[in-house]
């Protein structure tokens, strides 16, 4: 009788393919980051204070990707393994609260930082650019 061989894979049940395995590893890691992902992860819970409840509100997302490694360029792994890699990242961002005062519930948006500052500077912009633009095509005009 010989001893089984070490280095040989695990084998799935039967009725399991590697496909499904890899299923359901994916199932379970987006339900893991959908937890880590809540608003109260990321802001914290719902304050209340004098009468007020504030609860956060927040924008989260995340991406991930799988996808088999290149193999060594000097061919180091000849048992023809497929390895498999991935990478993926997470974000969140504060888009308002929710106030509840006297059993009133209303949404309040945070201002976009952008929209502060970028609409009065290209306001500004166009305000002295516009009336010099056309003196200039008046200009041209007037010459022909």
């Amino acid at each position: 009788m010989t001893a089984p061989d070490e280095t040989a894979p695990a084998h799935l049940p039967d009725h399991t393919t590697e496909d499904d395995a890899h299923r359901t590893q994916l199932e379970r890691l987006v339900e893991e980051i959908g937890e880590r992902t809540a608003g109260t992860v990321v802001f914290g819970d719902a304050v209340t204070a004098e009468g007020v409840t504030v609860i956060p509100v927040a924008e989260s997302g995340c991406g991930f990707g799988l996808g088999p490694t290149p193999l060594p360029a000097d061919g180091a792994d000849a048992s023809g393994a497929l390895q498999i890699g991935g990478a993926g990242g997470f974000r969140a961002r504060p888009r308002g609260f929710i106030e509840i005062k006297n059993g009133t519930a209303t949404y309040r948006p945070l201002p976009h930082p952008w929209l502060t500052a970028a609409l009065p500077l290209a306001a500004f912009l166009a305000g002295t650019a516009v009336p010099r633009l056309v003196r200039l095509l008046a200009q041209r005009r007037a010459g022909r």
